[in-house]
């Protein structure tokens, strides 16, 4: 019994690694849990474009949108784990609606890494009314004047909003919080001078930010970057400030490490890609290709990360 019970193992592996070898075999679906358009769409287009040649198999964007992305991240949970459905995301279902929502549709914890693929930085953004050219004075006139500020975020619990929270906390500011549906309408109003300042995707609010309608005082990334190279990261006035919209490719729970190994490496050799690096660097966004290890252990940080921002703010989504 010992012997066919371990013979049935083996046989079992052997499958599974084979099933990897010849990893895709069939048309890859990959939902992304947010609208067409903006950057957690575009993104995994460019990839989906890419692995489509390398693997000789059609790899369709299935764009499930709704609840933060809670929509399309249960659907993608659901899903068979055999490496034809994958879940291709922003931070918010994956690290941060665990904390915002009391009841979600699947684990996070459960979903098998496979990579983060890139990582666009937010950026601080203000009106050029805001008598403010330099984040020190940014924050010397904000204490001065409690309440005085008000910032746009793309809507209750989204990144923009949980930045400028976190910001808030660090810097001991008071700005009140005027939420909107998605960044379009965000950035609109805050070009019009409805509202003074907030935190966008660089991609995004990168030609207002050149053009000089809106004043760039920081960025959230560890250093500065190429895209906007005055502008100083948020960290060197606040140690350990961090935010940006880091892309994953995760599969459903139970999905073999074979393949997502494969499909990481797939994923790496399109990020060398010529072209593709210039796309990404058109959208101000950096490549990454990080081990499904490595995306593991920095999703555990992000989660923690995150809540307490989240649990201090006391922050609920719409």
């Amino acid at each position: 019994m010992r012997f066919a019970l371990a013979a049935a193992a083996c046989a079992a592996l052997g499958a599974a690694r084979a099933g990897a070898e010849d990893f895709p075999l069939r048309p890859v679906r990959v939902v992304v849990p947010f609208p067409a358009g903006g950057s957690a769409d575009l993104l995994p287009r460019i990839l989906a474009e890419r692995l489509a040649v390398r693997w000789a198999q059609p790899v369709i964007i299935d764009n499930r949108a709704g609840a933060g992305g809670n929509i399309g991240a249960e659907a993608a949970f659901k899903a068979e784990p055999d490496g034809y459905t994958l879940l291709a995301t922003p931070p918010p279902p994956l690290v941060m609606n665990q904390s915002l929502y009391p009841r979600l549709g699947f684990d996070p914890a459960r979903f098998v890494p496979v990579t983060i693929f890139a990582s666009i930085p937010s950026v601080l953004l203000v009106h050029p009314r805001v008598p403010a050219d330099s984040v020190p004075s940014f924050f010397a006139w904000a204490r001065a004047h409690p309440n005085a500020l008000n910032y746009a975020s793309q809507g209750s619990g989204t990144t923009s909003h949980l930045t400028t929270e976190l910001m808030k906390s660090l810097a001991g500011l008071q700005i009140t919080h005027v939420p909107y549906k998605g960044s379009a309408p965000a950035l609109a109003d805050l070009l019009a001078g409805q509202v003074d300042l907030m935190f966008d995707n660089l991609g995004a609010s990168l030609p207002y930010a050149k053009s000089g309608r809106l004043r760039a005082l920081a960025v959230g990334s560890e250093r500065r970057v190429a895209a906007l190279p005055d502008v100083p990261p948020m960290r060197d006035f606040l140690p350990g400030f961090l935010s940006g919209a880091w892309y994953g490719i995760v599969a459903p729970p139970g999905t073999s490490t074979e393949i997502a190994a494969r499909i990481q490496e797939a994923v790496s050799a399109v990020l060398r890609e010529p072209e593709v690096l210039r796309r990404l660097a058109d959208m101000a966004a950096e490549p990454a290709g990080s081990s499904p290890a490595e995306m593991a252990a920095f999703m555990k940080l992000e989660v923690e990360r995150w809540r307490r921002v989240i649990e201090s703010a006391r922050i609920r989504p719409d």
